[in-house]
Parts: structure tokens; sequence; C-alpha cells
């Protein structure tokens, strides 16, 4: 596998000359605890990330630079570089380079996606905790959302409300809809994170409801009409208003999972 850009008239794009510096950090790390352990290959590369300040799409050594640098075998590279990958945090683009990935959260998903299948137990825990996780998000956010939308017009959001109330009188799901609501309330804030977050868990919930044959169709026009109502307290400046719609919103799903709420 070749991991830097080796073909004549390919060069690497760097924005300015590696001094390699933070390569030649030491092989020990405390990583925050008194007993040290033993610094690996990927964690050198991803100290040299940090170091060099690099940022999603900037170019990385190329692999014989790595394994000199390092004073590791390609093997090692290697398998530190596919490490990274499953991560997100590198991209190996063939015939191109390797590149600081996107550091997306679709590793935590797929895990923990897994998980809530793998071993829900008779109570469906692994689901409920997903589940309150994603409410404890969204109330812990509630005030800060408000505060964005009070006094604003959203003709987008209205519009994902409509066709989510729409579905759910056909009978049918929203799923598409449902996600882009929840990641466009959040996209006014200024915090990429707990955007991510909240579409992480948001994916997690609605892939693993189906693998544990859950249905709360009986219950689609509450939860769409609930979407429209944490709208209009928003841009009503309403949080507690806000906040009473989101708890209906997860109504159906509580109900489903047999959650008694107060």
């Amino acid at each position: 596998m070749t991991l830097g850009p080796e073909t004549e008239g390919v060069k690497m794009a760097t924005p300015r000359r590696r001094s390699f510096a933070t390569l030649d950090a030491s092989t020990t790390s405390t990583n925050g605890s008194s007993a040290p352990r033993r610094t690996t290959t990927a964690d050198r590369i991803k100290d040299f990330i940090l170091g060099e300040g690099l940022r999603p799409g900037d170019p990385l050594p190329t692999e014989a630079e790595l394994c000199e640098h390092l004073g590791v075998s390609r093997s090692s590279v290697r398998e530190a570089i596919r490490t990274l990958s499953t991560l997100d945090i590198v991209e190996v683009r063939h015939g191109h380079g390797t590149f600081v990935g996107n550091m997306s959260l679709d590793a935590l998903v797929e895990a923990l996606v897994f998980r809530g299948v793998l071993s829900p137990g008779d109570d469906l825990r692994a689901l409920r905790d997903v589940v309150e996780v994603r409410q404890a998000l969204d109330l812990s956010m509630a005030e800060r959302i408000v505060a964005s939308l009070a006094g604003t017009s959203n003709p987008d959001l209205h519009a994902l409300v409509d066709e989510m109330v729409d579905a759910a009188a056909d009978g049918l799901s929203f799923a598409t809809q449902d996600r882009a609501f929840h990641t466009g309330l959040l996209s006014r804030l200024d915090n990429s994170l707990v955007g991510q977050l909240v579409a992480a868990f948001w994916d997690v919930h609605t892939a693993v409801i189906p693998k544990l044959g859950i249905s709360v169709a009986a219950d689609l026009d509450q939860t769409a009409r609930a979407h429209g109502a944490m709208l209009d307290a928003a841009e009503a400046g309403d949080v507690e208003a806000f906040r009473a719609a989101v708890a209906s919103h997860y109504q159906p799903i509580d109900r489903a999972l047999g959650v008694t709420t107060a």
C-alpha cells in the first residue's frame, strides 16, 4: 500500500516545510496518569498533527518520511495509519498521499449501534441510555437554542415540520426530515461539537430501533407536531414551552421502551 505520493509529477502539497521536530518525541507518555505507557506509532502521528497545527485536508509526510523520522518499520506506520483511518483522524487517498481526516463521529456511531443491538438486555437498557443522552443534550441546550432563534423566522425548519406532519398523516416515517430539523436547530449555535453529538446519537437511535423490532408508528403524529411546538417556542423566546415540547417529542419512544416519566 502506497501512502505517499511517489510517482513523478505528483508532489505533496505542503503549505510549509515540515521540520519533523514533533515526530521526534519521547517514546513514553503518562496520558494524564502517574503510570507511563508506551507511546505507539499512532500516538506519535497524532502528536505530529497537533504539534504542526494541521487541519482537516492538510497533507501528512509520506510513508517513507514517517518511517525515517519515527525510526519504525513500514509495517508499523501502515498499521498506525489503518488505525487512525478507522477513527477518521487521517484519510488515505490512494495515489495522492495521506491527509488529516475530518475527525467525524462515524466510528462512535458504529460502535454504539453495535453495542445497542448486541447487548440490549431484557429491558433494552442500551437504547434507553442513548435516548436519555439525546434528551439530555436537547434540554441542556434549550436556553441557547431559544436565544439563537427568538424573534427570527425560519421557513426552512417550518417546511421540515410540515413535511413531517404530512408524512405522519399518511402513516409514513420521516427520518430524513427529523434529522435535518434537529441539526438545523443547532446550526445556529456557535458550537459545532454539540451539533455533531446530537446528530451522532440521533443516528444511533434511529439505526437501533428497527434492528430491535421497536415500533412507534402509532405516535408519529405526536412526534411530528412536537417538532413544530419546539420551533414555535424557540422563535417566541419561550424556554419553558420549548422544554415541554422536547418532553412531548420523546414521549412516544419513552412509552415504547417502557420508560416511566414524571
